[in-house]
């Protein structure tokens, strides 16, 4: 029992919350709050980020361990008051890793999957990149460099992360007297909008002293209108995680001379040219708009994503005692049906051949569970007869897509 992952279960905490929001969303004639494939797509990321953690979230203990044992300025004692000042130094951290990150290119591409969702509820909480983990876990190792001890750190950040949750839903309006002291959800509603007058506003995650000083505070005066202010037209699993680094590839191609090229990669994102992602829509067939989800295939693709929690919530429960090989086959296994969960929402048919990719990485861990690893051809040899015989695809493509 010693080896088990209780944050497992703060997965399942994460969508019963969402039901209830959804259910709330409902009764409050809110219902156009969720959108279904907005809502999967938010899913889908959050789901691949707590997965990749999993093989990296140790390392982060690992280096604020390093760093406080060997470079610590102060030996800062374990007092009820040092926790107060931890989370005032944690959120002031994080003020300064969110506004950077919206104001330089390279961090502005992992931080941009978190606000392409055009709507705003506890799904989108869920739209942290790996990438976007390790940066912010960067600058918080300020933190140790100070001397608060890791295990204090690693502490305080899981309070500020769940805070930080609850702020994203529409269904708690304005609190005008919290506002004075807290990031309200109306207030981080007001960071998630593409408005004008509500850009780059509000970067603090649990305190509004950092924006009011810094002037970047504003509060709600009209209803945001939430997403990019050219939003993608992609529920691509790939497309959403990486648009934005092909988008800076292009602009350093394009760039000349040192410093147009250290702006494309240093420089504000206000300043990217927006020609270029509808020429990389495009080029990589993004630029297209995403049809209505067809009702034929929903639950084809629900069972995917159920199967993806249920591999995810056993994963992280077992981590420590299941063999490095069964790991990344899980970790393979689910990051494909994201990627075919994505293709399902844009209907893409050539997640067809994706599909016998995934047969073959089950029929390989199944039949060397058993040891006769050799067997696992046999599959994809009978699939590839069915396929001649009865034309299977087409029977594929009739029930899962839309037949328009």
């Amino acid at each position: 029992m010693n080896d088990v992952n209780y944050l497992a279960f703060a997965i399942s905490a994460f969508f019963l919350f969402v039901y209830i929001e959804y259910k709330l969303a409902q009764q409050k004639n809110k219902g156009s709050v969720f959108k279904y494939e907005s809502s999967v797509a938010n899913f889908s990321v959050g789901i691949a980020e707590r997965l990749l953690n999993l093989f990296i979230a140790a390392s982060f203990y690992q280096v604020y361990n390093w760093i406080y044992t060997s470079y610590a300025f102060f030996d800062v004692p374990n007092k009820w008051y040092v926790w107060l000042l931890l989370l005032l130094a944690t959120d002031f951290v994080w003020y300064w890793y969110h506004r950077l990150g919206h104001e330089i290119n390279f961090l502005w591409a992992a931080h941009i999957v978190h606000h392409q969702s055009e709507e705003f509820n506890l799904s989108a909480a869920a739209r942290i990149t790996t990438i976007q983990a390790v940066f912010r876990n960067v600058f918080w190792c300020v933190l140790p460099l100070v001397g608060f001890h890791p295990n204090m750190i690693i502490t305080i950040l899981l309070a500020h992360g769940a805070y930080s949750f609850f702020t994203h839903t529409q269904l708690i309006g304005k609190i005008s007297w919290l506002e004075n002291v807290l990031i309200t959800p109306s207030l981080h509603g007001i960071h998630h909008a593409s408005d004008e007058k509500y850009l780059d506003k509000n970067y603090g995650d649990v305190f509004v002293f950092w924006d009011k000083l810094f002037g970047t505070f504003q509060t709600e005066e009209e209803a945001p209108k939430y997403g990019l202010t050219h939003p993608i037209k992609s529920y691509s699993f790939l497309w959403q995680h990486f648009h934005y680094y092909l988008e800076i590839g292009e602009a350093y191609k394009r760039a000349n001379g040192f410093k147009a090229k250290w702006n494309a990669i240093f420089g504000s994102p206000a300043l990217m040219d927006q020609s270029i992602r509808p020429i990389l829509e495009r080029r990589f067939g993004q630029h297209k708009k995403n049809k209505s989800t067809p009702i034929n295939f929903k639950g084809y693709l629900n069972v995917q994503l159920v199967l993806v929690v249920a591999l995810l919530s056993f994963l992280t429960l077992y981590f420590s005692s299941i063999k490095l090989i069964d790991q990344v086959s899980i970790l393979l296994f689910i990051l494909l049906t994201l990627i075919n969960i994505g293709a399902l929402l844009e209907q893409r048919k050539w997640i067809y051949y994706l599909e016998y990719i995934r047969l073959m990485l089950v029929s390989v861990c199944v039949f060397n569970f058993f040891g006769h690893v050799a067997l696992s051809l046999f599959p994809a040899i009978i699939l590839i007869l069915l396929e001649r015989v009865y034309a299977i695809s087409k029977l594929y493509n009739k029930y899962v897509f839309n037949p328009n």
